[in-house]
């Protein structure tokens, strides 16, 4: 699937927690039904077999919203699985090593929170960046944060499209008008909801109205 700005407009980050794939799989499409327009699955501690078997069983639901499907952090369980990309953080594989692997058509991201770092994974090759925290995050409380004129910054630097990223809701959201990114990526906002395809909705169109 090929990669557009637009698909960066409400990120869905998964938080599976002690879910069976059934019920991830509840809760993925209960997000795309409010419209969630990327997903990336995130697993830290599932066995590699068992990651690829749960991309792959979420692809098809994700392409049947039109939505890509990326992987964070593993570029084999991304290959192997087919997903749409991969995104990748300070610590994980460079840039430029994925994408000598990969073609040009597998969407690949990367955290930038310096425009130093931005301006490195745009040359490396990049297709988009994910900045942040820009807020207090409860699923990376160690997440370093930034303010809303660096996450501008950082936008400003590069002509690939960024989406913030970091403890953003319902709440906050507006106070990231005018940071300069293409859309916003949320985890327990989503998740943590009781109504997700509620609470997606309801984020979309805040998001929208953000950046109108």
């Amino acid at each position: 699937m090929k990669f557009s700005a637009q698909q960066l407009l409400l990120y869905a980050v998964t938080d599976r927690g002690d879910a069976d794939l059934p019920t991830l799989l509840e809760q993925v499409e209960a997000a795309l039904r409010g419209g969630v327009t990327m997903v990336q699955l995130r697993e830290k501690t599932l066995h590699a077999d068992a990651y690829i078997a749960e991309a792959k069983a979420l692809l098809p639901l994700c392409h049947r919203y039109g939505v890509p499907l990326l992987i964070d952090d593993d570029l084999d369980v991304a290959l192997q699985s087919g997903a749409d990309g991969l995104h990748v953080g300070a610590d994980d594989l460079p840039v430029q090593t994925v994408r000598a692997r990969v073609g040009r058509d597998f969407i690949l991201g990367a955290t930038a929170k310096t425009v130093a770092q931005a301006k490195a994974a745009e040359r490396d090759g990049a297709d988009y960046l994910g900045v942040g925290a820009v807020f207090p995050s409860p699923t990376k409380q160690n997440a370093i944060r930034i303010t809303r004129d660096e996450l501008r910054e950082i936008c400003a630097a590069v002509s690939i499209p960024a989406v913030a990223i970091g403890g953003i809701n319902a709440a906050n959201v507006a106070q990231l008008r005018a940071g300069g990114m293409r859309g916003v990526a949320v985890v327990s906002a989503l998740f943590s909801a009781p109504d997700i395809a509620a609470a997606a909705a309801d984020l979309r169109a805040r998001v929208e109205a953000v950046l109108a």
